[in-house]
């Protein structure tokens, strides 16, 4: 059966001897059931935590030039601001405002690969207008990088592996990256865009992505295998963590990511906030995996056989072995596809490419639909006795 509900962990569990076997039965079947799941009891200062929501609010409320200054097209990085409706999933608009940080690091050289332009400083907002700003993000992607890493590490204890068997995975000063994201109420978006989506049916990349759900609104949802949609209203104190794809291919599947979406809240009811970090993979892997006991597999295999059904969503899967060298160059297509205006600048000739597959891909799905209509079409002309009437020209 698929699930109908995100479970909550208590993470402190994890640091006592006496209650961490317990700990892991339980991240064993978050991982293994549902790929989405709360931790509690975090370890991070309530009073960081008001400072991280309070700054990320803050930043929205800063003069539009302000804004801009920082904005996301102005570096090759994919770091800094976008405007309302500047990110696409799924081939729609999200309707989102944002900022995108990550742990710091030097410009590339020109003898790196191109994917190395995602390794760059951030764009930070003006002191002058929000001296807290920096200092506190800076502080806070520290310590998720931290917390992310104990988490990875108790994953692979879950799954019946040594505390370590991802860390080859990562680079000595491995990039993390950071969303503050506004979804703007229904009435706040223009009378010809009342779209719901805030950001559209996606998974995430890398290994696993904490959020912060940073005001009381509703309307982050997981898709479990049924296609159906779960809501995972805000609790205060938690995280909610998502699987990500890049897991689900170390692990041959046994983590899989799970589908999610964000709903724009309902006009009258004001922007909802949100602050995700996404535990980075180094850029240069080359799409290994972990040997996978037997008896986890075992477990996996047994739960998908009493569901009884297929995964109903349709999202692509972004580590698809053999399409791509390294993850890096998987990852900047996928930054050039959610943004195109940055692609436009520069990566013109990567954007061009996306676009050429898109086309041939409307274009078969089209033929494939025209297809389905014209077999419809032949059934409804056939005879009673199953036979098609000779007048009838059929062009398929």
């Amino acid at each position: 059966m698929a699930f109908d509900r995100i479970p909550i962990l208590d993470l402190s569990l994890a640091l006592n001897a006496d209650t961490k076997r317990s700990f892991l039965e339980s991240l064993r079947s978050a991982l293994l059931e549902v790929g989405f799941l709360y931790v509690k009891n975090t370890g991070f200062d309530d009073e960081l935590i008001a400072q991280v929501i309070a700054q990320g609010k803050a930043f929205f409320d800063l003069p539009e030039e302000k804004k801009l200054e920082v904005q996301m097209k102005n570096a090759p990085s994919f770091l800094g601001y976008n405007k309302l409706g500047n990110e696409i999933t799924a081939r729609k608009t999200d309707w989102r405002e944002q900022i995108d940080l990550s742990t710091p690091h030097p410009l590339p050289t020109a003898s790196d690969p191109l994917y190395y332009n995602l390794l760059s400083p951030n764009q930070w907002p003006d002191p002058d207008y929000l001296p807290l700003f920096r200092p506190i993000y800076e502080s806070y992607i520290r310590q998720m990088s931290t917390l992310s890493t104990t988490f990875t590490s108790l994953i692979a204890e879950a799954l019946h592996l040594p505390s370590t068997a991802f860390s080859r995975f990562f680079d000595p000063d491995q990039q993390h990256k950071l969303k503050i994201v506004k979804y703007p109420d229904l009435s706040s978006l223009p009378a010809d865009q009342q779209s719901q989506q805030g950001v559209g049916p996606h998974k995430d990349s890398m290994l696993t992505s904490y959020l912060l759900q940073a005001s009381h609104h509703r309307g982050l949802q997981a898709q479990n295998l049924s296609g159906d949609w779960i809501d995972c209203p805000p609790i205060p104190g938690t995280l909610v963590v998502a699987i990500g794809q890049g897991l689900e291919a170390l692990t041959h599947g046994v983590c899989a990511s799970t589908t999610h979406r964000v709903l724009s809240p309902p006009a009258g009811e004001g922007p909802r906030f949100s602050i995700p970090f996404f535990q980075g993979v180094s850029y240069d892997a080359t799409f290994e995996t972990v040997d996978i006991p037997q008896e986890v597999m075992a477990i996996r295999e047994e739960i998908l056989r009493k569901r009884g059904v297929d995964r109903m969503d349709d999202v692509e899967f972004t580590f698809t072995k053999g399409k791509w060298g390294h993850l890096g160059e998987a990852t900047l297509t996928n930054r050039v596809k959610s943004h195109p205006d940055v692609g436009e600048r520069w990566y013109p000739e990567i954007l061009a490419r996306i676009r050429e597959e898109q086309r041939k891909d409307r274009e078969a799905k089209e033929g494939r639909r025209d297809f389905v209509k014209e077999t419809v079409h032949i059934e409804k002309g056939m005879d009673d006795e199953g036979s098609l009437p000779t007048t009838k020209e059929i062009t398929v």
